[in-house]
């Protein structure tokens, strides 16, 4: 009884006293939604992409994979659990913009800090919410990619399609370069002790042996990633991405790791360069887009998918067992 009367009290107040901003969303084919501005005032252009994960919203918005994109999220309601700044992925808020169908009025965990809507305006990222988040899903997986801009600024629905049909994409343009860090440094892990119970991991006894040493090309990095690495008994060293196979011989690690990171891993010729060397003299090991750089370093090629996968859901069937794992792709 009581939850319920909470409830209706915080959408009286969502509704009559909050005075809401209109904010718009354009794609370039035409389609303009309407809803209401969270977050930084402001206008972006970037590509259109959807996010099918329940949770994890923080580490999706501060992953520097979404470098140059605008998130939709599928699920019905986020920010409920706030924002605490254990979890970034990275130092602020790396995609452009966020598009969600209810922002939580409440924020209720107890590692909350700040909620959603202060965690927008503090990176000074626009948001919108009160849109139908799977239409836009519907028509991108009809479609595929689309440009779109986002405003919570007062700019006509005109405007706002010109300028998504202006947005030069994501192709021939570095965004790693962009995210990736600009001096090597070595990584150490100063998150507090807090276990998390999907980890569940075994503790390591590397005190009486010799910890792996592993440059760590920062392509776009999960600060996760360099956790887990750290966690596993690795020493790791990490650099820019535009390090030189010279630079890499002369930390002499046992092996070379290539991070996730953001934009076209055909147009980044100066890492195939780089790391085809490193391959014929090291074990190298890489995740999304350091994966998709071996690859072309080994002459094989990639393409674009018509739309993304991007959520902590996607099935994945192992050909030999026939056992499926969920797994989380960006």
């Amino acid at each position: 009884m009581f939850l319920f009367a909470f409830t209706q009290l915080c959408l009286f107040y969502e509704f009559f006293m909050i005075k809401k901003q209109a904010a718009i969303f354009a794609l370039e084919d035409g389609s303009i939604f309407r809803g209401f501005a969270f977050g930084a005032i402001q206008t972006v252009v970037g590509e259109a992409i959807f996010n099918t994960s329940m949770t994890g919203y923080q580490e999706i918005i501060t992953d520097p994979s979404y470098a140059g994109q605008i998130i939709i999220m599928t699920a019905s309601q986020i920010g409920n659990y706030g924002i605490n700044f254990e979890d970034e992925e990275s130092s602020k808020i790396k995609a452009l913009g966020l598009i969600i169908k209810e922002l939580s009025l409440v924020t209720s965990n107890w590692r909350s800090e700040i909620s959603l809507d202060q965690y927008f305006r503090k990176n000074g990222v626009p948001g919108i919410e009160g849109i139908d988040t799977r239409a836009i899903t519907k028509r991108i997986r009809i479609k595929g990619a689309l440009k779109g801009c986002l405003s919570t600024e007062k700019i006509s629905q005109d405007e706002a399609i010109d300028r998504a049909k202006a947005w030069p994409g994501l192709r021939n343009i570095d965004y790693v370069n962009k995210v990736s860090c600009k001096k090597p440094y070595k990584f150490l892990n100063s998150i507090k002790s807090f276990t998390r119970p999907r980890d569940n991991l075994k503790s390591l006894e590397i005190s009486n042996r010799e910890k792996l040493r592993v440059v760590a090309f920062d392509l776009g990095a999960k600060l996760s990633i360099f956790r887990k690495l750290s966690h596993y008994g690795f020493d790791v060293q990490v650099v820019p991405a535009k390090t030189s196979f010279k630079d890499v011989l002369a930390i002499d690690p046992h092996c070379v790791f290539l991070s996730n990171g953001p934009g076209d891993p055909s147009f980044l010729k100066y890492l195939h360069k780089t790391v085809k060397q490193i391959i014929q003299k090291y074990p190298t090991f890489g995740i999304c887009l350091g994966h998709q750089i071996i690859a072309h370093a080994l002459e094989a090629k990639t393409y674009k998918l018509k739309f993304g996968h991007h959520g902590a859901n996607q099935p994945v069937k192992n050909l030999e067992t026939g056992l499926v794992t969920i797994t989380a792709q960006n």
